[in-house]
């Protein structure tokens, strides 16, 4: 259920745009203890996942999710991606146009 909820708000950002972009590809793959997901639109935007559930069956059971979304500036055209993990630590976004706290 969570799944549903994170890729409809996701899908949602994507589509919502005001420059009209179309979906160019959407794929998903959905099986009781994993899942994938992959949206492209006509204006650079992208959107991959793909999550497992740990420890099936057990008080530890949990979901881990990788993935990554990119999208292009309309102003500068420049691409920004992030790569993701999200799973028991918590959600764990890297990027190049990230800031990154300074080492204690």
């Amino acid at each position: 259920m969570k799944f549903l909820i994170v890729f409809v708000a996701l899908f949602a950002m994507a589509v919502a745009r005001p420059n009209e972009a179309q979906i160019v590809r959407l794929d998903s793959e959905v099986e009781p203890e994993k899942w994938s997901s992959n949206l492209e639109t006509s204006d650079g935007t992208s959107i991959v996942q793909e999550g497992v559930l740990k420890n099936v069956g057990t008080e530890h059971e949990a979901a881990v999710v990788h993935g990554s979304f990119s999208w292009v500036d309309e102003k500068t055209g420049e691409k920004f991606t992030i790569n993701y993990v999200a799973d028991e630590n918590g959600y764990q976004p890297q990027g190049a146009h990230l800031p990154v706290a300074p080492v204690a």
